[in-house]
């Protein structure tokens, strides 16, 4: 499986720089104030990669440090749940939502 990475990779490689030798040209980039920039295109592809790739990576490492944030509490509730159950201790049980009636049931008079 290793071998199949490096190949993978390698081939990716080769892609990459067989694609910058053959579109090595200036693009003319018009900036504010009447400038103007000439960047080679596999640069400007490159910027503009990284450009959408690096607020993505953020987002999803923020995401994950919350969801590991939310995982170590509830851990943490679960071992002083254990911890309290072991030593004989009553724990009180207080539910995370109010009970859902039985739809089948008939109404209550007077509710």
């Amino acid at each position: 499986m290793q071998f199949l990475k490096i190949l993978f990779w390698c081939l990716l490689a080769f892609l990459a720089a067989a694609f910058t030798i053959g579109n090595w040209v200036a693009v003319p980039i018009r900036l504010p104030g009447g400038l103007v920039a000439d960047v080679n295109l596999p640069v400007l592809l490159a910027v503009t990669f990284l450009a959408g790739l690096l607020p993505t990576l953020g987002w999803q490492a923020a995401r994950r440090w919350r969801l590991k944030q939310r995982l170590m509490t509830c851990e943490r509730v679960l071992a002083e749940t254990r911890a309290a159950q072991q030593t004989g201790a009553a724990a009180p049980i207080t539910p995370l939502a109010p009970p859902i009636a039985d739809p089948s049931a008939p109404p209550a008079i007077g509710a």
